[in-house]
């Protein structure tokens, strides 16, 4: 029966191939690996994205009507109806530098100042602005984030390849269990038939004399057990054929019928292929890479919170006020800002060494544990190379 009738008489006839394929395309744990890496794809984009400069543009007008106090020129505070209008609009171009892990932007901005009560506006413009800021003793997440995401992503991406695999295995192990249960059911049947055709050519016999009540008793439960048998396989047909259509993620009751074909072919493969192979596919070493330098990371965050801490912000522009829009662009003048923040703990009672020693502790634990983990991987493939050889 060719696929297409069978398959519209709610059965279907499929390959190993054709299993694997459906498995690695719909089932719950390809789906599921399929999403974990998405997730991890864009949580890697979001990392190159902050890579690359941002342009953004920003604007907020607002209405003032109040009556407020000012400070006059004497010292004095006299109290003064506001009644105006404010209109700016900025276009600002940011970079992020991995290396200093600081912030440079340029922005360009424009602002309007109406006063409603005597009708008059004036503009002020920064053309250009230029400004820098970082922690000059602190942690740079930047420079961390860039050693950490590509092994991450790297190690997810062949998390997701090696879960394919594992489908693929453990759908042909499905495959050959209910191919094995279907095979002996037709064992079975064909048993039972035969052991029918015995019984019904005995009772002619049985009727005529030639044979003896006892083998005919024999004869009646050898049909029997052979009933028996063909109903335990058919059972186990079905219980094979629910476990396959629930790992395809098949929730329709549709028979399926597995035909193997061709000859298994045999192979060896090379201990030294093997291990170059794993190593390179498997993501358990970036697991442990990346474990290594996560340590490490911490380890540096926890001496740059432990010690001095200075943050620094510079900036450098242009800027001009005018009573016309084209007036505020003549003859800028410059205008300079530079800060420096400066923190040092003298008293903590050790808890910024006590951190830096736990970070150290575990940087210790993790080189351990990524050593053993690798040995413990290498005998693996080794083992599982020697077993299939």
């Amino acid at each position: 029966m060719c696929p297409a009738v069978a398959e519209a008489q709610g059965s279907r006839t499929l390959t190993l191939a054709e299993v694997i394929g459906m498995a690695q395309t719909e089932s719950p744990d390809a789906v599921s690996a399929r999403n974990t890496y998405k997730s991890a794809y864009w949580s890697y984009r979001n990392y190159r994205a902050s890579n690359l400069p941002a342009l953004s543009l920003a604007s907020n007008p607002y209405l003032n009507r109040s009556t407020d106090y000012v400070t006059m020129g004497d010292g004095s505070v006299s109290y003064v109806k506001q009644d105006n209008v404010k209109t700016d609009l900025s276009l600002a171009v940011t970079q992020n530098v991995w290396f200093t892990g600081g912030t440079f932007q340029v922005s360009s901005t424009a602002r309007r100042l109406d006063l409603l009560g005597t009708r008059s506006t004036t503009y002020n413009v920064q053309p250009l602005y230029l400004t820098y800021q970082q922690s000059l003793f602190g942690y740079n997440s930047l420079k961390w984030d860039r050693r950490i995401e590509p092994v991450r992503f790297r190690e997810a991406r062949k998390a997701y390849n090696e879960a394919l695999e594992l489908v693929a295995s453990q759908t042909s192990n499905h495959f050959f269990n209910l191919a094995t249960a279907q095979t002996n059911l037709d064992i079975a049947s064909s048993n039972y038939a035969s052991a029918d055709t015995l019984y019904r050519y005995a009772e002619g016999r049985y009727n005529i004399g030639t044979i003896t009540e006892n083998e005919m008793l024999q004869l009646e439960i050898n049909k029997l057990t052979e009933e028996t048998n063909m109903m335990n396989a058919r059972i186990e047909v079905e219980d094979q054929m629910q476990i396959l259509r629930s790992f395809l993620g098949i929730n329709r009751e549709v028979e399926l019928r597995v035909v193997t074909e061709g000859d298994v072919p045999k192979f060896e493969i090379p201990l030294g292929d093997a291990l170059k192979m794993a190593f390179n596919n498997s993501p358990e070493p970036d697991t442990y890479e990346r474990m290594k330098l996560q340590s490490q990371s911490n380890l540096a965050y926890a001496k740059a919170n432990a010690g001095l801490k200075a943050d620094l912000y510079v900036q450098f522009g242009l800027s001009q006020t005018g009573d016309k829009f084209a007036d505020s662009y003549r003859n800028p003048m410059n205008q300079q800002y530079a800060s420096i923040g400066i923190s040092l703990p003298i008293l903590d009672w050790g808890r910024g060494k006590g951190r830096i020693r736990v970070a150290k502790s575990n940087v210790d634990l993790v080189n351990t544990q990524a050593e053993q983990g690798m040995k413990d991987f290498e005998q693996n493939v080794v083992r599982m190379v020697r077993q299939f050889n």
